[in-house]
């Protein structure tokens, strides 16, 4: 008897010290009110939390990821879009690439960085390859992607999202040209100047929208995490001949010699105007 009550103590002090150690880390830093409570039923390891909330359980980190990846695929998104796909990695297999997604040149592979999970291009060979992601679609459609690279000496990756298959539309910053450009099948056809960071995760975003019976726009931002989103495109071209379906993809040419990750992949379906 002496042994069961010593074993439930024993438990209800475990219990206590999980429910304080996440009172504690939800203290350190408080949760944005939209996303609303935490999960009452968590587990009892403790573990580091993303984005400086200190410590607590593995169920509160997964919660915050979500919560973080949930704020960042929409951080630039339309309010009346809708979701047609999301990846944050965070459920993603180390070193493989998620089946639903479509490799068309390039190791990519999933990797970790401290609690977060993404997609890496390694640093050579020093060649273009793409990844294709999300359902095929022809219009009124947002691709974006938060991408991280690094500079070396003069030397600068490029990278980009794109829509519209391996022939489709594709925004691409170019670092060496200190450019974000919109490409159409390897022809440039808009370009504007961007001071692109080097060694932060900086945040692409295409759209193809049709204005008119015979007409459809191209927009493009870039900017960089922490740096408020563009309320204006930073680039538009206006296209007279209808797209074609194709899925979103992402694009990389490791120029540099150093690895580019990507996180946070989303599509959108925009409204019609």
């Amino acid at each position: 008897m002496k042994r069961i009550v010593r074993m439930r103590k024993i438990f209800l002090v475990t219990l206590a010290l999980a429910g304080a150690l996440s009172l504690m880390a939800q203290s350190k830093k408080p949760f944005p009110p939209h996303w609303g409570a935490p999960p009452e039923i968590q587990t009892h390891d403790y573990v580091e939390l993303p984005d400086g909330y200190g410590h607590g359980s593995s169920t509160l980190r997964n919660w915050i990821n979500a919560k973080l990846a949930a704020d960042r695929a929409n951080a630039g998104a339309t309010s009346s879009a809708t979701t047609l796909y999301s990846n944050n990695f965070d459920n993603a297999e180390i070193g493989k690439v998620p089946n639903d997604m479509m490799v068309l040149g390039g190791d990519f592979a999933i990797q970790r960085d401290g609690t977060n999970q993404f997609l890496a291009l390694p640093g050579a060979p020093l060649d273009s390859f793409s990844v294709q992601f999300g359902p095929s679609v022809r219009t009124n459609v947002q691709a974006s992607a938060r991408i991280f690279g690094k500079s070396r000496g003069r030397r600068a990756p490029t990278f980009g999202v794109g829509i519209g298959g391996v022939s489709g539309w594709k925004a691409q910053v170019s670092p060496a040209k200190n450019a974000l450009e919109l490409i159409h099948d390897l022809e440039v056809k808009a370009s504007v100047p961007y001071d692109w960071k080097s060694g932060t995760w900086t945040h692409v975003q295409i759209e193809l929208r049709q204005t008119k019976a015979d007409a459809w726009q191209i927009s493009a931002k870039a900017w960089a995490e922490g740096d408020p989103v563009p309320a204006r495109p930073l680039i538009e071209f206006t296209e007279t001949e209808p797209p074609i379906a194709g899925r979103a993809s992402i694009i990389g040419s490791p120029f540099a010699g150093t690895p580019i990750w990507y996180d946070d992949l989303a599509v959108h379906a925009l409204p019609e105007k």
